[in-house]
């Protein structure tokens, strides 16, 4: 069965030609073609795809809001004319990051990636990122057991040590939640199947942290540990 793709993007011209490339494959089919964001994810929501080829730069919400709000399927790969959001782009779970003018051999091998991925390879799992300097570290976000909001920034613990990354915690709820991840407070995010105990109103996590949860999601952190 081919892969069913879309393809995002604001210029009508760059729309026309991946759409013929995905023809001319072997593996993958269009069933769809969106101009912005929020028609991408009505797109998504009607045809259910495999893949989405989405743009980076597009009026409105940028291709990477939109990649942030989705789970793990439809896999994204992202195609621009500008190369300086690569690690943005894998920040937000791209399987590839493809730079205009797209050859036809990064095409197939980008749809391979995203044919391993829905196959449930391990390169599936999400990642983010921190940058400390001049120095960008990777982590998979499964390794996390928690994240939380301080100030303007989003900070999480691995080994002991606090990183810093950019990305917002409503943007790691939405982008993490088919992960296992919820938001137990306004400002702490956490991973389910890293929760140790409930005591009162504070979660004990396996890592030994204790994060408060606020009593509006009380019930709702309750049944979902009892889900488990």
């Amino acid at each position: 069965m081919k892969l069913r793709v879309i393809v995002v993007d604001d210029e009508p011209l760059a729309r026309r030609r991946l759409v013929a490339m995905v023809s001319r494959t072997a593996i993958a089919e269009v069933v769809g073609e969106a101009d912005n964001a929020d028609r991408a994810q009505q797109l998504i929501a009607a045809v259910d795809p495999d893949v989405a080829l989405v743009d980076v730069i597009m009026p409105g919400r940028s291709g990477l809001e939109l990649a942030r709000t989705l789970g793990p399927r439809p896999v994204v790969v992202f195609t621009t004319a500008f190369g300086e959001h690569a690690v943005a782009a894998f920040d937000a779970a791209a399987a590839d990051y493809l730079v205009k003018p797209i050859a036809a051999d990064k095409l197939a091998r980008a749809l391979d990636r995203a044919a391993a991925r829905l196959a449930g390879t391990r390169s599936d799992e999400p990642r983010v990122t921190a940058r400390s300097g001049e120095t960008v570290q990777v982590f998979a976000a499964l390794a996390i057991t928690r994240f939380r909001a301080e100030a303007k920034y989003t900070i999480f613990v691995i080994d002991g040590r606090e990183h810093l990354i950019d990305e917002s915690l409503d943007a790691l709820e939405s982008r993490l939640a088919a992960w296992g991840f919820l938001r137990v407070h306004r400002s702490e995010l956490v991973q389910l199947s890293q929760i140790r105990a409930l005591e009162g109103i504070e979660l004990v996590l396996t890592d030994e942290q204790r994060v408060s949860v606020s009593r509006r999601m009380l019930a709702q952190v309750r049944k979902n540990l009892a889900k488990r």
